[in-house]
Protein backbone atom coordinates (compact mmCIF):
# COMPACT_ATOMS: atom_id res chain seq x y z
CA UNK A 1 0.00 0.00 0.00
CA UNK A 2 2.81 2.45 0.84
CA UNK A 3 4.14 1.60 -2.65
CA UNK A 4 0.92 2.70 -4.01
CA UNK A 5 1.14 5.90 -1.92
CA UNK A 6 4.13 6.49 -3.56
CA UNK A 7 3.22 6.40 -6.90
CA UNK A 8 0.22 8.25 -6.69
CA UNK A 9 2.77 11.01 -5.31
CA UNK A 10 4.96 10.84 -7.93
CA UNK A 11 1.87 11.37 -10.68
CA UNK A 12 0.42 14.19 -8.96
CA UNK A 13 3.91 15.75 -9.13
CA UNK A 14 4.02 15.35 -13.08
CA UNK A 15 0.65 16.66 -13.37
CA UNK A 16 1.02 19.32 -11.41
CA UNK A 17 4.79 20.43 -12.35
CA UNK A 18 6.35 20.98 -9.54
CA UNK A 19 6.80 19.77 -5.50
CA UNK A 20 4.89 22.41 -4.07
CA UNK A 21 2.13 22.20 -6.24
CA UNK A 22 1.15 18.69 -5.72
CA UNK A 23 1.65 18.74 -2.28
CA UNK A 24 -0.94 21.73 -2.13
CA UNK A 25 -3.56 19.59 -4.08
CA UNK A 26 -2.63 16.53 -2.17
CA UNK A 27 -3.09 18.43 1.93
CA UNK A 28 0.83 17.28 2.75
CA UNK A 29 4.01 19.06 3.29
CA UNK A 30 5.88 19.81 0.54
CA UNK A 31 8.69 18.11 2.67
CA UNK A 32 6.87 14.58 2.58
CA UNK A 33 5.76 14.70 -1.04
CA UNK A 34 9.43 15.34 -1.76
CA UNK A 35 10.37 12.62 0.94
CA UNK A 36 8.25 10.12 -1.21
CA UNK A 37 9.21 10.45 -4.58
CA UNK A 38 12.79 10.24 -3.14
CA UNK A 39 11.93 6.65 -1.60
CA UNK A 40 9.90 5.68 -5.12
CA UNK A 41 13.52 5.99 -6.45
CA UNK A 42 15.81 4.53 -4.63
CA UNK A 43 13.03 1.43 -4.59
CA UNK A 44 13.33 1.52 -7.96
CA UNK A 45 17.09 2.62 -8.74
CA UNK A 46 16.64 5.49 -10.49
CA UNK A 47 16.32 9.42 -11.37
CA UNK A 48 12.58 9.76 -12.21
CA UNK A 49 12.61 13.55 -11.41
CA UNK A 50 16.26 16.26 -11.80
CA UNK A 51 15.06 19.20 -9.58
CA UNK A 52 16.56 22.84 -9.99
CA UNK A 53 15.73 25.60 -7.89
CA UNK A 54 13.62 26.71 -11.25
CA UNK A 55 12.07 23.74 -12.88
CA UNK A 56 11.24 19.90 -12.60
CA UNK A 57 12.27 17.59 -15.27
CA UNK A 58 11.42 14.50 -15.89
CA UNK A 59 13.94 12.26 -16.61
CA UNK A 60 13.22 9.28 -19.97
CA UNK A 61 13.06 6.63 -17.12
CA UNK A 62 10.28 9.04 -15.49
CA UNK A 63 8.49 9.24 -18.52
CA UNK A 64 8.18 5.81 -19.00
CA UNK A 65 7.45 4.77 -15.60
CA UNK A 66 4.79 7.92 -15.19
CA UNK A 67 2.85 6.79 -18.55
CA UNK A 68 2.40 3.37 -16.70
CA UNK A 69 1.72 4.54 -13.35
CA UNK A 70 -0.85 6.60 -14.71
CA UNK A 71 -2.96 3.33 -16.27
CA UNK A 72 -2.56 1.36 -13.34
CA UNK A 73 -3.70 4.44 -11.69
CA UNK A 74 -6.91 4.37 -13.73
CA UNK A 75 -7.43 0.92 -13.12
CA UNK A 76 -7.18 0.81 -9.64
CA UNK A 77 -9.83 4.18 -9.66
CA UNK A 78 -11.98 2.85 -12.27
CA UNK A 79 -12.65 -0.63 -10.00
CA UNK A 80 -13.04 1.77 -7.25
CA UNK A 81 -15.51 4.22 -9.34
CA UNK A 82 -17.34 0.98 -10.40
CA UNK A 83 -17.96 -0.23 -7.16
CA UNK A 84 -19.20 3.35 -5.69
CA UNK A 85 -21.40 3.86 -8.65
CA UNK A 86 -23.66 0.66 -8.03
CA UNK A 87 -24.18 0.59 -4.38
CA UNK A 88 -23.64 4.45 -3.90
CA UNK A 89 -25.32 7.69 -3.36
CA UNK A 90 -23.36 11.15 -3.94
CA UNK A 91 -21.52 12.18 -0.75
CA UNK A 92 -18.42 13.89 0.06
CA UNK A 93 -17.13 17.65 -1.43
CA UNK A 94 -17.59 18.51 -4.87
CA UNK A 95 -15.02 20.94 -7.03
CA UNK A 96 -17.16 23.07 -9.61
CA UNK A 97 -15.63 26.09 -11.25
CA UNK A 98 -17.74 28.73 -13.50
CA UNK A 99 -17.38 32.38 -14.51
CA UNK A 100 -18.66 34.43 -12.02
CA UNK A 101 -21.56 35.46 -14.23
CA UNK A 102 -22.68 31.75 -14.27
CA UNK A 103 -21.77 31.44 -10.86
CA UNK A 104 -24.61 34.42 -9.44
CA UNK A 105 -27.21 33.80 -12.34
CA UNK A 106 -27.37 30.08 -12.94
CA UNK A 107 -25.49 27.88 -10.64
CA UNK A 108 -27.40 28.95 -6.92
CA UNK A 109 -31.02 27.16 -7.70
CA UNK A 110 -29.03 24.11 -9.14
CA UNK A 111 -27.10 23.63 -6.17
CA UNK A 112 -29.82 24.18 -3.65
CA UNK A 113 -31.76 21.36 -5.84
CA UNK A 114 -28.65 18.88 -5.81
CA UNK A 115 -27.82 19.86 -1.87
CA UNK A 116 -31.40 18.98 -0.71
CA UNK A 117 -31.47 15.52 -2.95
CA UNK A 118 -27.96 14.41 -1.42
CA UNK A 119 -27.66 15.65 2.15
CA UNK A 120 -24.30 13.94 3.00
CA UNK A 121 -22.17 16.15 -0.19
CA UNK A 122 -20.80 19.53 -0.23
CA UNK A 123 -19.91 22.47 -3.09
CA UNK A 124 -17.29 24.55 -3.64
CA UNK A 125 -17.99 26.69 -6.22
CA UNK A 126 -14.89 28.67 -7.86
CA UNK A 127 -15.74 31.58 -9.40
CA UNK A 128 -13.22 32.61 -11.81
CA UNK A 129 -13.17 34.54 -15.22
CA UNK A 130 -9.76 32.30 -16.51
CA UNK A 131 -9.42 28.43 -17.58
CA UNK A 132 -9.06 26.12 -14.68
CA UNK A 133 -6.33 23.08 -15.08
CA UNK A 134 -9.16 20.86 -13.71
CA UNK A 135 -6.40 17.68 -12.96
CA UNK A 136 -3.95 20.37 -11.74
CA UNK A 137 -6.46 22.12 -9.46
CA UNK A 138 -8.38 19.10 -8.29
CA UNK A 139 -11.68 20.78 -10.01
CA UNK A 140 -14.51 17.45 -10.46
CA UNK A 141 -16.98 19.62 -13.02
CA UNK A 142 -16.48 23.05 -14.92
CA UNK A 143 -18.68 25.22 -17.34
CA UNK A 144 -17.18 26.66 -20.25
CA UNK A 145 -18.52 28.33 -23.53
CA UNK A 146 -17.58 27.81 -26.93
CA UNK A 147 -15.21 25.27 -28.12
CA UNK A 148 -12.86 23.12 -25.96
CA UNK A 149 -9.54 24.06 -26.49
CA UNK A 150 -8.01 20.88 -24.28
CA UNK A 151 -9.77 17.43 -26.38
CA UNK A 152 -9.01 15.46 -23.96
CA UNK A 153 -11.54 16.88 -21.79
CA UNK A 154 -15.47 15.09 -21.87
CA UNK A 155 -18.16 17.89 -22.58
CA UNK A 156 -22.03 17.31 -21.67
CA UNK A 157 -24.10 19.85 -23.09
CA UNK A 158 -25.63 22.04 -20.52
CA UNK A 159 -27.86 24.64 -22.75
CA UNK A 160 -27.45 27.42 -25.65
CA UNK A 161 -28.11 30.59 -25.24
CA UNK A 162 -28.86 33.95 -28.04
CA UNK A 163 -26.15 36.42 -28.32
CA UNK A 164 -26.71 39.93 -29.09
CA UNK A 165 -25.06 43.25 -29.16
CA UNK A 166 -26.72 45.83 -26.55
CA UNK A 167 -26.55 49.37 -25.30
CA UNK A 168 -28.30 51.40 -22.85
CA UNK A 169 -31.35 53.18 -23.90
CA UNK A 170 -29.19 56.92 -22.56
CA UNK A 171 -26.08 55.82 -24.92
CA UNK A 172 -28.52 55.47 -27.96
CA UNK A 173 -30.51 58.52 -27.10
CA UNK A 174 -27.00 60.42 -26.85
CA UNK A 175 -25.22 58.83 -29.80
CA UNK A 176 -27.32 57.29 -32.40
CA UNK A 177 -28.95 54.01 -33.08
CA UNK A 178 -26.26 51.74 -35.25
CA UNK A 179 -28.35 50.98 -38.77
CA UNK A 180 -25.79 48.75 -40.08
CA UNK A 181 -22.14 46.90 -38.95
CA UNK A 182 -20.34 49.12 -40.54
CA UNK A 183 -21.57 52.14 -38.21
CA UNK A 184 -19.93 50.20 -35.07
CA UNK A 185 -16.76 52.33 -36.03
CA UNK A 186 -18.27 55.34 -34.93
CA UNK A 187 -19.18 54.06 -31.75
CA UNK A 188 -17.97 52.76 -28.02
CA UNK A 189 -16.89 48.85 -27.59
CA UNK A 190 -17.19 47.29 -24.06
CA UNK A 191 -14.93 43.84 -25.75
CA UNK A 192 -14.77 40.37 -23.19
CA UNK A 193 -11.50 39.40 -23.65
CA UNK A 194 -12.00 36.11 -25.41
CA UNK A 195 -14.11 38.14 -27.81
CA UNK A 196 -12.57 37.56 -31.81
CA UNK A 197 -12.02 40.81 -33.42
CA UNK A 198 -13.13 41.22 -35.91
CA UNK A 199 -16.73 41.01 -34.99
CA UNK A 200 -18.60 38.44 -38.03
CA UNK A 201 -22.33 39.83 -38.53
CA UNK A 202 -24.35 37.14 -40.93
CA UNK A 203 -27.55 38.51 -42.84
CA UNK A 204 -28.94 36.40 -45.45
CA UNK A 205 -26.14 34.09 -46.17
CA UNK A 206 -24.05 37.66 -46.15
CA UNK A 207 -21.06 38.09 -43.68
CA UNK A 208 -19.87 41.26 -42.76
CA UNK A 209 -16.76 41.43 -40.67
CA UNK A 210 -16.47 44.53 -38.70
CA UNK A 211 -12.76 45.16 -36.66
CA UNK A 212 -13.06 47.60 -33.61
CA UNK A 213 -11.09 49.34 -31.11
CA UNK A 214 -12.43 48.73 -27.80
CA UNK A 215 -12.54 51.63 -25.41
CA UNK A 216 -12.57 48.63 -22.25
CA UNK A 217 -11.60 45.34 -22.29
CA UNK A 218 -12.77 43.66 -19.43
CA UNK A 219 -12.81 39.38 -18.67
CA UNK A 220 -16.03 39.44 -16.74
CA UNK A 221 -19.38 39.24 -18.69
CA UNK A 222 -20.89 40.89 -15.74
CA UNK A 223 -18.60 43.77 -15.76
CA UNK A 224 -19.19 44.10 -19.87
CA UNK A 225 -22.80 44.74 -18.77
CA UNK A 226 -22.23 47.07 -15.57
CA UNK A 227 -20.51 49.09 -18.43
CA UNK A 228 -22.74 49.45 -20.85
CA UNK A 229 -25.63 49.85 -18.01
CA UNK A 230 -23.80 53.25 -17.20
CA UNK A 231 -23.76 53.87 -20.89
CA UNK A 232 -19.65 53.44 -21.60
CA UNK A 233 -20.34 51.98 -24.91
CA UNK A 234 -22.06 48.86 -26.83
CA UNK A 235 -21.72 45.46 -25.60
CA UNK A 236 -22.15 41.74 -26.73
CA UNK A 237 -23.61 39.60 -23.90
CA UNK A 238 -26.09 36.67 -23.44
CA UNK A 239 -29.16 37.83 -24.14
CA UNK A 240 -30.14 35.59 -20.92
CA UNK A 241 -28.50 38.47 -18.55
CA UNK A 242 -29.91 41.02 -20.02
CA UNK A 243 -34.03 39.73 -19.74
CA UNK A 244 -34.87 42.18 -16.96
CA UNK A 245 -33.27 45.65 -18.57
CA UNK A 246 -35.04 44.50 -22.45
CA UNK A 247 -38.36 44.72 -20.29
CA UNK A 248 -37.81 47.78 -18.63
CA UNK A 249 -36.15 49.32 -21.38
CA UNK A 250 -33.16 49.83 -20.07
CA UNK A 251 -31.03 48.02 -22.80
CA UNK A 252 -31.62 47.54 -26.25
CA UNK A 253 -30.54 45.13 -28.84
CA UNK A 254 -28.46 46.10 -31.54
CA UNK A 255 -28.69 45.07 -34.87
CA UNK A 256 -31.48 42.23 -34.35
CA UNK A 257 -31.79 41.10 -37.37
CA UNK A 258 -28.04 40.52 -38.02
CA UNK A 259 -26.52 37.28 -36.24
CA UNK A 260 -23.04 37.47 -34.47
CA UNK A 261 -21.15 34.30 -35.41
CA UNK A 262 -18.69 33.54 -33.20
CA UNK A 263 -17.35 30.61 -35.08
CA UNK A 264 -19.73 27.85 -33.69
CA UNK A 265 -22.85 29.63 -35.08
CA UNK A 266 -24.90 32.28 -33.44
CA UNK A 267 -25.60 30.69 -30.21
CA UNK A 268 -23.79 30.67 -27.38
CA UNK A 269 -23.11 26.87 -26.35
CA UNK A 270 -22.31 25.78 -22.88
CA UNK A 271 -21.05 22.57 -21.19
CA UNK A 272 -20.33 20.60 -18.54
CA UNK A 273 -16.52 19.43 -18.78
CA UNK A 274 -14.64 17.02 -16.78
CA UNK A 275 -11.52 15.27 -16.82
CA UNK A 276 -11.78 11.95 -18.75
CA UNK A 277 -12.74 8.83 -16.40
CA UNK A 278 -13.68 5.55 -17.13
CA UNK A 279 -16.35 5.47 -14.64
CA UNK A 280 -18.28 9.10 -13.86
CA UNK A 281 -18.50 9.52 -10.13
CA UNK A 282 -22.49 9.79 -8.65
CA UNK A 283 -22.00 13.11 -7.57
CA UNK A 284 -21.04 14.38 -11.13
CA UNK A 285 -23.45 12.62 -12.63
CA UNK A 286 -26.18 13.97 -10.24
CA UNK A 287 -25.40 17.45 -10.56
CA UNK A 288 -25.30 17.26 -14.54
CA UNK A 289 -28.74 15.50 -14.16
CA UNK A 290 -30.32 18.04 -11.81
CA UNK A 291 -28.77 20.78 -13.58
CA UNK A 292 -29.92 19.52 -17.11
CA UNK A 293 -33.42 18.84 -15.81
CA UNK A 294 -33.66 22.46 -14.17
CA UNK A 295 -32.44 24.19 -17.34
CA UNK A 296 -34.67 22.01 -19.64
CA UNK A 297 -31.96 20.16 -21.57
CA UNK A 298 -33.39 16.56 -20.66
Amino acid sequence: MSQLDGIEVFVKVVQCGSFSAAARLLGMPVTTVSGKVAALEKRLGVTLLHRTTRKLNITQSGEAYFSHCVRALEEVDAAERKLHTTKAEPEGLLRISATPDIGHLLLPPIIRNYLRAFPKTQIELILTSRVVDLVGEGIDLAIRTGKLKDSTLIAKKFFDVEVFLFASSAYIKKNGFPREPQDLKNHSLIALKSFPNPLSFIKDRKAVKVPYQPRIIVDDMEAVKVFVMDSDGLGVMPSLICEPELKSGKLIKILPEWTLDFGFGSKGHFSFVYPPQRYISPKIQSFIKIASKISGVE
